[in-house]
């Protein structure tokens, strides 16, 4: 069904969540409760997208501006309530009048608010000849929304907020989601008359059913699923949903052919990719567009961020952020590859080891307690313990080639930028300054002074 308008409500400050940031920038699995809202929203493709602000304004609106940048900013102003803000919304949006068809309104605090929900809700509301339609659900505990009061034909005959609603109200569990769709011209007729005598004093967007029921139908449908439009008032209600909705995705990921030993301390975000025979130890956090291929082994206690893992790799007790880990390579335990690493097939980044903008060749192990960072290695190379590449010479970071089939002793330093040929050897403990060519041996040659006898100041 053509949608000729969504209105997307992101005025509210939040104040249970306590917090300094507006609530629609909060996160659920990584991504904003608006972005989430937005992108279902989107998907149906309304002819105009707008979102309402008003707390931190400009921060909101430079946030939905990211998400769409085809998206129309509403400014509500200091007159409070959801019918204030749609008032304001149609005002601009159809300010000649000429706005037509099905206008969707949406609040943005519903982070699991899908599109398949709202593209029933808008074939329901064409289905059923209504001028406008509520999306509802039937929750055990409703304490806290509008219940949805019907009269003896099913329709819609208000919608009572909780702090207005009496004791034979307060027993109904169909709760509002606070999701509709109305006619265009209803809507405009309909907000037009809204006051705020009220216990909130506030312009409620539900009495616009009131009035639009005074002049043609209102329906309601309940969502097949209630978490989609559960929402979030505080970070009690968002670990709660958070969880819910972490379960769900794991257990997808579970029917799909991946071993996760413990759902209840994996988390997976909703753009990670896993092929089938993957394994998720305890404690492992899998974020952004990550994906690991067939019969890897991420965890146990591991971060992927935008990381790309291949086919048999092990990860285990490490961070590893926009990093390429090839085919068959090891990583950890306590290893950090900050962004933009790649290592080939066969490799190792051991213990206590850290990468930054680093390349490391098929087969080249850097073992432990080392640094490699602006660093180029190639093939079945190995690097002592303690190496580190020093890149940074206060101004410029520069980088370190070290060949092929290279053995780097044990506590070395390589003093970029620097290159260092194939078939080397080095000794332990040596400083690297210059260029090495091929198939050489290089060691620093440092002079060792024993005082005998000695003892520190405060012990003569």
């Amino acid at each position: 069904m053509a949608l000729s308008a969504a209105i997307i409500l992101a005025a509210g400050e939040g104040t249970r969540m306590r917090s300094s940031k507006p609530k629609v920038l909060h996160e659920l699995a990584g991504k904003t409760f608006l972005e989430r809202v937005m992108a279902s929203v989107s998907a149906l493709d309304p002819e105009t997208l707008a979102v309402v602000v008003h707390y931190q304004a400009e921060r909101v609106a430079k946030a939905a501006q990211s998400y769409n940048e085809h998206v129309e900013i509403v400014q509500q102003d200091d007159i409070p309530g959801t019918g204030r803000a749609v008032q304001c919304a149609m005002k601009q949006l159809d300010s000649d009048g000429q706005l037509t068809g099905p206008v969707l309104i949406a609040a943005s605090d519903m982070p699991l608010l899908d599109t398949a929900t709202l593209d029933a809700l808008l074939a329901f509301h064409k289905a059923s000849g209504n001028d406008a339609t509520v999306l509802t659900a039937n929750l055990e505990d409703p304490t806290g929304y509008g219940r949805i009061i019907r009269d003896s034909d099913g329709s819609v005959l208000r919608i009572v907020e909780q702090k207005d609603a009496n004791s034979s109200e307060l027993a109904v569990h169909e709760i509002n989601t606070s999701v509709y769709v109305f006619d265009a011209a209803v809507l405009a007729r309909s907000v037009q008359g809204l006051d705020s005598q009220n216990a909130q004093g506030e312009f409620y967007l539900t009495d616009a059913l009131e009035s639009a029921r005074k002049t043609g139908k209102v329906g309601a449908l309940a969502a097949s699923d209630a978490l989609s439009v559960e929402g979030v008032n505080d970070r009690v209600q968002l670990a709660n949903l958070s969880r819910k909705h972490n379960l769900r995705i794991c257990e997808r990921w579970m029917r799909e052919g991946v071993t996760i030993l413990d759902p209840e301390t994996t988390w997976i975000e909703d753009d990670v990719e896993l092929a089938q025979d993957v394994t998720v130890l305890p404690g492992s956090f899998l974020q952004g567009h990550s994906t690991v291929a067939e019969n890897a082994v991420i965890g146990p206690y591991t971060t992927l961020i935008d990381a790309q893992v291949e086919a048999g790799a092990t990860v285990e007790r490490s961070r590893v952020q926009e990093s390429h880990i090839g085919t068959d390579a090891n990583i950890g335990p306590w290893t950090y590859l900050r962004p933009g690493n790649r290592l080939e097939e066969g490799t190792k980044a051991g213990a206590f080891v850290e990468m930054k903008k680093a390349h490391i060749g098929a087969g080249t192990k850097v073992p432990h307690l080392s640094y490699m960072g602006d660093a180029e290695l190639g093939e079945h190379t190995n690097i002592g313990g303690g190496t580190i590449s020093a890149n940074y010479d206060g101004v410029h970071k520069n980088r370190t080639h070290i060949g092929s089939n290279v053995h780097v002793g044990a506590g070395n330093l390589f003093v970029a930028p620097v290159e260092v040929g194939d078939n080397v050897t080095t000794g332990a403990g040596s400083v690297i300054r210059h260029a090495v060519p091929d198939d050489s041996m290089v060691y620093s040659e440092n002079t060792q002074h024993v005082v005998e006898g000695w003892k520190p100041e405060w012990e003569r």
